[in-house]
């Protein structure tokens, strides 16, 4: 926590943490004292205060502690067996003590889906340069900036991509969404998500997603950051299928990281912010509502280390489609397409014989935000840079540029690994709307399309011999 911040956090001689296995061995998180427990879709108990959960039951007449006790369920009561989500929070105030008088204000450059009175019409493939950190101090609810909107957050389908610019912590102030949940690519610097269920921190190369209904405060770790965000409406992100690729590789489960609980007992004046059906509100609270000494269940945060991803690829030939490189998947009500596919591309060997390396051009039914974390883009060597990000929309053609076809066509063909290198896809199957912001950002390249306008006609008819 913040040196400002006097909280009683879950340390290894207090906390009684179980689920199928502790994390361990060195971190890669820029802060090695927090503790996590390892696993995907697991259902864990961890406690800041020994015997705060109860016993064989979750809503004891009395709890221990005097706490609450509360559920939060991120499915419907009803929902399948492995569908079913939820936690039981025990608590030193229950959550109904932080919703008091919501008032609706200002919801800055955050839009939602369908956003039909303002998102601006244009088509075509777009890039934009980083967006730079501002000077004066920012807040995640005031730099959060909507690119892109999609489907309809009210039926829950659909998905927005946004940018994070942080340049001060949030102080006292808290934040949920009701809308969707986040899934945030650290690109510049880390960040710290302070939760109902404990702390996460992540740094470039990692992710950590937040579910609908979960209050966190994020604060800076080492100075200003920036994110890359996909707010999720559909069906909570999941590992996908691996299907003929069996039970291994990719992202493992035991790779996933949740936090221990840790609580904040303090007795301050604080703001809880709340997105709701696309607008922002805010509410006085007098204390912090992250004051959850225990809890047990599904529903949770968590964190994941991209560098930590299994690549898997073709060792014979052909570039295999970019699902192979799917990291979580919200599915949709059509087995086989997604709501949306978090798609990485991490480092890897690139070995294929008598083949166009890079992805191959193509004109796709799913709409694709791309960013870069970090490295080149193979496929894009210039002009895409760490920070920016790039949309590629339905059924519009896109693939390797120029110079990126003439060396993949022509460069002798041996094993290459890529290194250094972290790019990432939000894919969806609606169209990705953009934002009147995003169309006026001045980091927009106008000249993206000319990319491809070194691509010239190479057709003979009287050589079959490629050229």
């Amino acid at each position: 926590m913040a040196d400002s911040v006097s909280s009683r956090l879950g340390s290894p001689d207090i906390a009684r943490d179980k689920a199928d296995g502790m994390s361990g061995g060195a971190r890669t998180t820029v802060e090695s004292a927090l503790r996590y427990m390892s696993g995907f879709g697991n259902s864990f108990e961890t406690e800041a205060l020994p015997d705060a959960l109860p016993v064989g039951r979750n809503s004891p007449q009395k709890c221990n502690y005097g706490l609450f006790a509360e559920q939060l369920s991120g499915s419907a009561f009803t929902a399948p067996q492995g569908k079913n989500e939820r936690s039981w929070l025990y608590r030193i105030r229950p959550s109904v003590k932080h919703s008091q008088r919501y008032a609706p204000i200002s919801p800055g450059l955050i839009r939602t889906a369908p956003n039909s009175a303002e998102r601006k019409p244009m088509l075509g493939q777009l890039r934009w340069d980083p967006s730079p950190l501002p000077e004066t101090p920012v807040s995640f609810v005031e730099g959060l900036q909507t690119i892109t909107t999609a489907g309809d957050s009210d039926t829950q389908a659909g998905m927005a991509a946004h940018i994070l610019v942080v340049t001060r912590s949030m102080q006292d102030e808290y934040l949920f969404n009701s809308d969707g949940e986040y899934l945030i690519v650290a690109q510049h610097n880390a960040l710290r998500f302070c939760t109902e269920f404990g702390v996460i921190e992540i740094e470039p190369g990692e992710i950590c997603v937040i579910p609908r209904g979960v209050i966190f405060r994020c604060e800076l770790v080492d100075g200003p950051a920036r994110a890359y965000v996909c707010e999720n409406y559909g069906g909570a992100f999941t590992l996908p299928d691996r299907g003929p690729i069996g039970a291994n590789c990719l992202a493992n489960p035991r790779d996933f990281l949740t936090p221990v609980a840790g609580y904040e007992d303090r007795e301050v004046p604080s703001k809880l912010f709340v997105k709701w059906g696309g607008d922002l509100f805010v509410t006085d609270i007098a204390q912090s509502p992250l004051d959850v000494v225990g809890w047990h269940g599904n529903y949770y945060p968590y964190k994941y280390d991209l560098r930590r991803y299994a690549a898997v690829g073709s060792i014979s030939y052909d570039h295999p489609d970019p699902s192979i490189f799917t990291v979580l998947t919200s599915p949709s009500g059509e087995p086989g397409t997604a709501n949306i596919d978090f798609v990485i591309f991490p480092e890897r060997w690139t070995v294929a014989d008598n083949t166009f390396r890079p992805p191959w051009y193509h004109r796709n039914i799913m709409s694709e935000f791309m960013g870069l974390v970090y490295g080149v883009y193979d496929a894009k060597p210039e002009g895409f840079v760490p920070g920016g990000f790039s949309l590629h929309n339905q059924m519009l053609p896109h693939g390797p540029d120029a110079p990126a076809f003439e060396h993949a066509s022509t460069v002798e063909l041996k094993p290459v690994k890529l290194t250094g290198t972290m790019a990432f896809m939000f894919e969806t199957r609606f169209p990705q709307r953009l934002t009147a912001h995003a169309a006026g950002l001045p980091t927009v390249q106008k000249g993206y399309i000319d990319c491809w306008d070194g691509l010239s006609r190479r057709f003979d008819a009287k050589q079959k011999q490629p050229w």
